[in-house]
């Protein structure tokens, strides 16, 4: 099969990685970048021009184009690529409104009676800050709209959310201001060709910068699964109480679902409710869960985009671990620095069990590997438990020489620990 993904950060590596486990596929990336390139045919072409992206499909004779981000399937790119007559797995710019506005997703949600926080919609700096008084402590702020996974801040600081919510209405855009839902949070991918559903195996990615969630909020420094200490029967009631219901509302407005729904929950005392819907696999999560994918990724993409998702059977993991620990750059999430070398990645990739994903990167005109974005590379390690995949991940970062870069060393710590 020959397949052309969308993207350019780790996320998209990894799906290159998993697409081209099956060698009969031969995997195209537009634009990608140099990490994918030992994998897959790079290809110079506008992520969010979705004439561009379909002439490309065209010309390379896809047999399946797969949407990594969430920009090009909100600017209705897959809608582009299904009228060119190419099979493409990503919701139309209509089911992705899940992603692209806030309130939308609210909307089907509570016509579909799915547990989520309470929200309500201001347009004022006044408004907000008389709903943020109402809810009270820790105040929670969402911009309406896309904003690469920083559109949020969680707070106890009534100055830092009004801050917030002020920069969101200052932009023209509507502030959503929510309840604060307790609980540790869960991410499960659903993927769905628009009537039914195939859970992947969750995840739980960390936020914030710093070590004990401490620090400003990013797009993820880290993930791991499978979660020791999620219920028994987490996934089957998640499916059926929040993915499923979307899913069917979704076909019930005229606008069915084809893709993966990113459920972002918060496992409350009153059980699982929806903090967030996002219409793409979530970044870092989908590189921890992808390694321990076994049945096939592409099968699950094609039977998805073609509507035969109901012929394949529960998707099948390894029993081992998985652990993802971000690389960012200096001044990351505020202001990353660019251009500073990078080394040390076939040291790292020469640890057992290790895969070195990049994220932000591209090669300078001397040839030397260059950090080009916040979030730099992704350390993914799998391992018998969630001990040795955490020693051999944290023993590959210690090998990399990216100067001035920063992670978290906690991640999964705590699960490790009590597992």
């Amino acid at each position: 099969m020959r397949i052309l993904v969308i993207g350019s950060g780790g996320r998209e590596d990894a799906l290159v990685r998993a697409l081209v486990r099956q060698e009969h596929n031969q995997v195209d990336v537009a634009p990608g970048n140099p990490g994918m390139a030992r994998f897959a045919q790079l290809h110079s072409v506008d992520p969010l021009d979705g004439q561009a992206v379909a002439d490309l499909a065209r010309q390379l004779e896809s047999d399946l184009v797969v949407i990594g981000p969430e920009a090009p399937l909100v600017a209705g790119v897959a809608d582009q690529v299904r009228q060119a007559g190419i099979a493409c797995f990503g919701p139309s710019a209509a089911a992705a409104q899940l992603e692209g506005s806030k309130q939308f997703a609210k909307q089907v949600m509570q016509a579909a009676g799915i547990a989520t926080a309470q929200a309500i919609p201001t347009t004022t700096v006044e408004q907000a800050a008389a709903t943020l008084d109402q809810f009270g402590p820790p105040y929670v702020v969402k911009d309406d709209g896309l904003a690469a996974g920083k559109g949020v801040v969680v707070t106890d600081n009534r100055d830092l959310a009004v801050d917030h919510a002020s920069s969101v209405v200052r932009s023209g855009r509507v502030v959503l201001i929510e309840e604060y839902l307790d609980g540790p949070e869960v991410s499960l991918f659903c993927i769905s060709d628009g009537h039914s559903v195939l859970p992947l195996a969750p995840a739980q990615d960390f936020k914030r910068a710093l070590d004990n969630d401490l620090g400003p909020n990013t797009g993820g420094m880290g993930a791991y699964s499978p979660l020791p200490w999620a219920p028994d029967g987490l996934t089957a009631q998640v499916v059926a109480e929040v993915a499923l219901p979307a899913i069917n509302q979704m076909a019930a407005r005229g606008t069915p679902f084809v893709g993966v729904l990113y459920c972002g929950l918060a496992l409350t005392s009153k059980g699982p409710k929806v903090i967030e819907f996002n219409v793409r696999f979530g970044d870092p999560e989908v590189q921890a869960v992808l390694a321990r994918l076994e049945t096939p990724l592409d099968q699950v993409l094609m039977a998805a985009a073609t509507g035969r998702l109901g012929d394949l059977g529960p998707l099948e993991f390894s029993n081992q671990s998985a652990i993802c620990v971000v690389v960012a750059a200096q001044g990351y999430p505020v202001d990353p620095l660019k251009g500073t070398p990078i080394r040390g990645i076939e040291a790292a990739e020469r640890v057992p069990g290790v895969a070195v994903l990049q994220a932000g990167t591209r090669v300078a005109p001397d040839g030397q590997l260059v950090s080009a974005g916040g979030r730099v590379l992704n350390v993914v390690a799998l391992g018998a438990d969630l001990t040795q995949a955490r020693e051999r991940a944290y023993q590959a970062v210690a090998l990399i020489d990216l100067p001035g870069s920063h992670h978290r060393t906690d991640i999964a710590l705590k699960a490790a620990t009590t597992a």
